[in-house]
């Protein structure tokens, strides 16, 4: 198939004359408008991932993790659709703020907090502040005015076996506190003994990418062991369980993704099952999806300016953009999924690797894809699954600025970030 639907937005289409449609319009048709490379983003299927979390997990708290992919509007949809906003810098905060988000709703997360982005944070007034090390406890204590709901991270120490880049779960990284050797029950102290800090829970994340449920059970189990245990030394019931997030979504064709309907009964069966043997009450479940709900919505569009053929080696189809705009094959091995997007692929295919423009020679955007053996100078190219960690990690190397956002909805086209030009850039260098 052309366009496989696990993996293409929610409304992608193949019109007659071959183009490749999102949102009830061509692609080309943006690209002609905004130029490439321009990232395209499908407001149906972003509302229609965040529906699917609500519907498949109805008691679980959902909190949306604007590092995957955050705009203004973006943050909009995300309030509409009833969700909190989980955030980790300064930025992100303000975006949410600014899109009139209700700062109760809002997480900020994040490790190496600085006292004056815990201030911030703490007189907007948001709903909780993840503790990620013990500076963290003195530095919010020390900026408070007024009672302030925070949660404590802890390193469950559960190996999802994934890139080493996103394992987040295990002791030997750099997020929140270990439960060996009684790291986690420290920080707990520390914070009950401030007064104006108020201990609604404990958090996790295991990684990314994770596509087994068996994990976030284990996590839940680990988990209310320690609650319990917090219960048993200091008279505290803790009321909240952020389980994190991490569900992983396919890139290419057979790739797995996580199940909503089984990760809702490992969550329940896992909870009925500690807080059994613990004898503790059912804390309030919560899981920060990110990437599950963005990363669908979004296809890359990009110019084919070079083909070239190597003798006895590969063939190089080069794009307009690259790892400025998708750094995830560079960093990850990450894999995608490729096709022409203006005409109807016409007669065989071979197999190409796409690369970027950047003068860097890890510069890919897709290794080993089928493209038509007739693919030629100006020819347009979607790239399925990238509405997640691309625009968020974009950067401006070679001098390049950063594509423009643009969102589609019922034929509709609206521009959400424009794109960065040279004159941008230059406003920033001083001389």
């Amino acid at each position: 198939m052309r366009v496989d639907p696990d993996l293409w937005p929610l409304t992608t289409r193949v019109d007659v004359e071959g183009r490749l449609c999102v949102g009830g319009v061509a692609l080309n048709e943006i690209a002609d408008q905004y130029g490439t490379p321009a990232y395209i983003l499908d407001e149906a299927d972003f509302r229609y991932r965040i529906r699917r979390y609500r519907a498949a997990l109805p008691g679980v708290r959902i909190t949306y993790a604007g590092k995957a992919l955050l705009t203004k509007r973006v943050a909009r949809w995300v309030a509409d659709e009833g969700l909190g906003l989980d955030v980790c810098s300064p930025g992100e905060l303000a975006t949410g703020l600014a899109a009139g988000v209700d700062p109760r709703s809002i997480v900020v997360h994040g490790n190496a907090k600085t006292t004056g982005e815990l201030r911030a944070a703490a007189d907007a007034g948001v709903g909780r502040i993840v503790i990620d090390c013990g500076t963290e406890i003195a530095l919010l204590a020390s900026q408070l005015r007024s009672p302030q709901e925070v949660l404590i991270r802890v390193a469950p120490g559960i190996d999802i076996h994934g890139h080493a880049a996103v394992t987040t779960g295990i002791v030997d990284q750099k997020f929140g506190f270990a439960v060996a050797e009684g790291q986690a029950a420290l920080a707990v102290r520390r914070v009950l003994d401030q007064p104006l800090l108020r201990l609604a829970g404990l958090h996790c994340h295991l990684g990314s990418q994770v596509t087994d449920p068996a994990p976030y059970g284990e996590a839940i189990r680990r988990m209310v062991s320690l609650m319990a245990d917090v219960r048993n030394h200091y008279g505290v019931v803790l009321t909240e369980l952020n389980i994190g997030g991490g569900h992983g979504v396919p890139y290419v064709t057979g790739d797995a993704e996580l199940d909503l309907e089984k990760l809702a009964r490992v969550i329940d069966d896992a909870l009925d099952q500690a807080c059994a043997t613990e004898r503790f009450p059912r804390p309030k479940v919560a899981v920060e999806p990110g990437r599950a709900i963005a990363a669908r919505a979004g296809v890359t569009c990009y110019r084919v300016v070079s083909v070239k053929h190597r003798p006895g080696g590969r063939t190089f189809v080069a794009v307009d953009g690259g790892m400025g705009d998708n750094p995830r094959v560079a960093l990850y091995g990450a894999r995608y999924t490729v096709t022409v997007a203006n005409r109807h692929p016409l007669g065989p295919t071979q197999t190409v690797t796409v690369v970027g423009r950047n003068c860097e020679a890890g510069d890919v955007v897709a290794n080993d894809v089928q493209l038509p053996a007739d693919l030629h100078p100006g020819d347009l190219l979607a790239v399925a699954c990238t509405g997640a960690y691309h625009h968020s990690m974009a950067s401006t190397f070679n001098m390049v600025g950063r594509p423009p956002v643009v969102a589609v909805h019922d034929g509709r086209v609206r521009e959400l970030v424009r794109r960065e030009t040279t004159a941008d850039l230059l406003l920033r260098d001083l001389g």
